[in-house]
């Protein structure tokens, strides 16, 4: 008798999200071919944060250790006001904050993050990467569905997964909304070898100088290597796609009247690239029969939670546990598996627009927001992180061993 997991599911997408949920399945049994349009598996961007939930899928995915050793972890999180240059808050992030929830915080490149993904799925015999393959339609076919890629390939699987994105093709066919929304905040991003960063700003810290429309962050990467700095501001340019080269002199004009340090920091930096900051509102349905969506393209969010990977793993890991749960019927396990991320995902989704108005205040909500967090404890901010940072309790079961 055929067993289900002898049947392969197709992820369309190579990214953060879609090598996760090919390694969860993979650890479930379910073998997974992986489809990527771009001519290799890489990430683009820079440095990216990873709160204490990721590190709870990190233990089930068996990835801990490869993780840490790239990672920087910093001593706290810093709010700096950008006017005056006065210290906000901070929150310690040693014993006290990992005895809380379990984990650390931590920082890291996001090739690096991707490359321990990557190898991790090269190294098992129920995974197969195809690159160089864009997606451009399916067809749901009895049991199963075929995917057809632009240049002719076919892709036949019993299920099929949309990890395509932000602009995914697959979302157009399962949801059939409008493009993102467009938030009206870019970012501009840097990496900066440690040596060229002023020593006094050389801090073991996650730091983010909020500002009036504006904010800038940098922290260390690479165990220090190297410094990401990020600096967001409100504009109404418009630029379609991830990776383009940004304009100094806008950047400039933005910080116009942020404080020395601030300036000093984007004088140190020749070349930005820049992104255009877009989100979708919530939604409880992302699934359709066989065919479901993970990450951006099912709930793709603003920043300012420093969420979008550390989501797209949990997706990954929910949705093998799903699959398990439904013993091989996807239809039933993709309804499961939304019915169970919806309502996350789309309080972060809402709650990173939140934070995006209160990090770039000014006049009255300025003032409000420094005194309101200048006034909170650590434990005081420790306790409104629970419901982010806490444990999944119904994604940890069965944690793997470390590689």
């Amino acid at each position: 008798m055929t067993n289900w997991k002898d049947e392969q599911v197709v992820i369309v997408g190579g990214g953060i999200g879609g090598l996760a949920a090919a390694l969860a399945l993979s650890r479930k049994g379910i073998p997974s071919q992986v489809v990527e349009q771009a001519d290799e598996f890489k990430e683009i961007g820079a440095g990216i944060q990873l709160g204490p939930n990721v590190f709870w899928m990190f233990d089930v995915l068996g990835l801990t250790a490869p993780i840490s050793a790239l990672a920087v972890f910093p001593n706290n999180l810093i709010m700096m006001d950008s006017i005056t240059g006065e210290e906000v808050t901070r929150i310690p992030l040693g014993e006290t904050f990992r005895r809380k929830f379990t984990h650390p915080y931590a920082l890291i490149h996001r090739a690096d993050l991707h490359k321990v993904l990557l190898e991790a799925c090269r190294q098992s015999s129920l995974i197969r990467l195809d690159a160089s393959q864009k997606v451009v339609k399916f067809d749901e076919i009895k049991n199963g569905i075929v995917a057809h890629s632009e240049s002719g390939k076919d892709y036949r699987g019993a299920a099929l997964i949309g990890a395509d994105g932000l602009w995914s093709t697959i979302r157009q066919i399962v949801v059939g909304d409008c493009k993102p929304n467009v938030a009206g905040h870019i970012t501009y991003r840097a990496v900066l070898p440690t040596s060229e960063m002023p020593e006094k700003f050389r801090w073991r810290d996650m730091v983010l100088w909020a500002g009036e429309k504006v904010h800038l962050v940098h922290y260390p990467l690479r165990t220090g290597e190297l410094f990401n700095l990020v600096a967001v501001f409100h504009s109404n340019r418009y630029e379609e796609g991830w990776d383009s080269y940004g304009d100094p002199t806008e950047l400039h004009e933005r910080f116009a009247k942020t404080c020395a340090p601030v300036r000093t920091l984007l004088n140190k930096i020749e070349s930005w690239r820049m992104w255009v900051l877009c989100d979708r509102p919530p939604i409880r349905q992302w699934s359709k029969g066989r065919i479901t969506l993970l990450g951006d393209a099912a709930h793709p969010m603003l920043q300012y939670l420093a969420q979008g990977a550390g989501m797209s793993i949990e997706d990954g890991v929910c949705l093998a546990d799903q699959a398990v749960a439904a013993d091989g019927d996807y239809a039933a396990a993709f309804r499961a598996y939304q019915q169970a991320r919806y309502l996350r995902t789309g309080r972060v989704q809402i709650m990173a627009r939140v934070y995006g108005e209160f990090y770039h205040a000014a006049g009255v909500a300025k003032e409000l927001r420094n005194m309101m967090l200048g006034s909170r404890t650590a434990d005081d901010a420790m306790a409104g992180m629970e419901w982010l940072y806490g444990e999944q309790k119904e994604l940890t079961r069965g944690t793997a061993v470390d590689l």
